[in-house]
């Protein structure tokens, strides 16, 4: 245990609990005043509630899970999201959640850990070699693609486009053939132009394939001015991180914030929360805090000389990336607007307990493996 104990990564560590003190500050200065006051309390407790399951997981082997744990826990996962289907509740026009009592759980947040495990499990079996088309990566797409039509179908975007991040990061790292990779580009390239050519010459036909809401968020993205008020929420967003300026206007002095022209700023819109109160200084640091906390991972996975440690730590970062850039860009205006939450600092026990599970594991990989052994 002491060995264990002398191999955690502290930084790592460190940077998590930066991430606990950021998002506690912010969300009180979001929630202040407000109906929702008191949930930067809430935040503390989750932190300090998932903090010891995370060293736990990180003292456990990972390679218990990847080799005997991942099938089961992935075909868990595929139930749930069933289940929210069939019985899950529907908040915002989203049905995304289980309840149990006063508690409501996300599914697919768990999921995508699953999905980790089990991509790290099957590509591990190659042993680095050369993955083939049909006994490889198909497997691996057909595991990717079963959650994301069902999340698809709650409906959340956001999420399911996690889950391809996820699959292609691994892939990437699974040692594909430049024919492979270049059927895949081309493949995902006819599809980027056939769903253009839709969208600009047969609106109607488009429609049958977007639901209203999707169509609306790509139509305002495209074009916020066509319509101010389903583009209310990006333009305000873009509006309170520009007035931050270089400082910000100060700690719980965000005029756009805390006059309510942010829709849950506590939670999926949090980062706008620290673009006008803490400026460029505040928004580059908690961005430095993500590279360092990327780089960390990236080591890692470099000195783990087991291909399936490896796997799992750059499915973790693949994850990780796709959120923070896809969260931060859609309220910048470069990405359509989505319900994806910012790593570490967004309110929302399912997507810490994830994240910090994925903490965990990479730990794990760098307590159990390394080339210190």
């Amino acid at each position: 245990m002491i060995a264990k104990l002398k191999r955690l990564d502290l930084s790592l560590l460190l940077v998590v609990l930066c991430f606990m003190a950021i998002s506690t500050l912010v969300i009180y200065s979001a929630t202040n005043g407000t109906k929702y006051e008191g949930l930067h309390v809430n935040n503390l407790i989750a932190y300090g509630c998932i903090f010891v399951p995370t060293l736990l997981i990180a003292f456990l082997d990972y390679r218990i899970a990847v080799r005997y744990l991942s099938y089961g826990l992935y075909a868990l996962g595929i139930v749930l999201l069933v289940i929210v289907l069939l019985n899950g509740t529907n908040l915002n026009g989203s049905t995304r959640w289980i309840s149990i009592k006063s508690f409501q759980f996300q599914p697919s947040e768990l999921a995508k850990i699953f999905l980790i495990l089990l991509v790290a499990k099957l590509l591990s079996n190659r042993n680095g070699e050369p993955l083939r088309l049909l006994k490889d990566i198909l497997p691996v797409l057909i595991a990717t693609f079963l959650p994301v039509v069902l999340i698809l179908k709650q409906p959340d975007l956001g999420t399911s486009i996690v889950f391809v991040s996820i699959m292609l990061g691994m892939l990437w790292m699974g040692n594909m053939k430049r024919t492979h990779i270049a059927i895949g580009v081309g493949s995902i390239g006819i599809l980027v132009a056939f769903i253009v050519t839709l969208y600009l010459t047969d609106s109607s036909l488009f429609q049958t394939f977007v639901k209203p809401h999707q169509l609306a968020r790509i139509q305002t993205f495209l074009d916020p001015a066509s319509d101010p008020d389903k583009s209310w929420h990006v333009l305000n967003s873009i509006r309170a991180i520009g007035t931050g300026d270089m400082y910000g206007k100060g700690f719980g002095q965000g005029f756009l914030v805390q006059n309510g022209f942010i829709p849950y700023d506590y939670a999926d819109s949090i980062f706008v929360v620290i673009g006008e109160e803490f400026g460029f200084i505040g928004s580059a640091v908690l961005l430095f805090l993500y590279f360092f906390m990327i780089y960390r991972m990236v080591r890692i996975a470099y000195d783990s000389p087991d291909l399936s440690g490896a796997y799992i730590v750059i499915g973790v970062i693949s994850m990780l990336v796709l959120q923070v850039f896809e969260n931060i860009a859609m309220h910048l205006g470069l990405m359509p607007l989505t319900g994806l939450a910012l790593p570490f600092v967004s309110y929302g026990g399912s997507s810490l307990l994830t994240n910090m599970i994925a903490v965990g594991l990479v730990l794990s990989v760098q307590v159990h493996h390394s080339k210190r052994d």
